[in-house]
């Protein structure tokens, strides 16, 4: 099951679920700010991080510039006490399966959430699509 961590006032959540509902694909929706995450989550989320706390601290945030702190000398556990405490440092849409992470709102890579059979039959369809339009060109 896909989760879906989001926060209603971002854009870029608001176009995941869309996009998600749209395809038809499940998923669980999850309001970080009101439901900040467990430190369970949060562990999972950054075990799929390939730089760490950039890839998940949004250092543009208005919280964060005004926290003034260096995320690199924190500890985990001060880590995601902090994320804990201002959920609102994350990067997001934060979007996680079993076996992927995407942050933010990028359609051609939130494909890789479909299945294999779903993105065939959409491949299907645009082939249809191509060869059908270059007949009436």
């Amino acid at each position: 099951m896909i989760t879906l961590f989001l926060s209603p006032s971002c854009t870029s959540c608001r176009k995941a679920r869309a996009w998600f509902t749209k395809h038809d694909v499940a998923f669980q929706e999850h309001n970080i700010i009101t439901s900040p995450l467990t430190t369970e989550e949060l562990m999972a989320i950054l075990s799929f991080t390939e730089n760490g706390t950039e890839d998940i601290i949004s250092t543009r945030s208005k919280v964060f510039q005004k926290l003034n702190i260096d995320v690199d000398e924190l500890s985990i556990s001060e880590l995601i006490q902090l994320i804990s405490e201002n959920p609102t440092l994350l990067r997001r849409p934060i979007i996680l399966d079993k076996k992927r992470m995407q942050i933010g709102f990028n359609e051609d890579e939130i494909r890789a959430f479909l299945s294999r059979d779903y993105r065939k039959q959409e491949l299907r369809q645009a082939t249809i699509r191509a060869e059908i339009e270059g007949t009436n060109a």
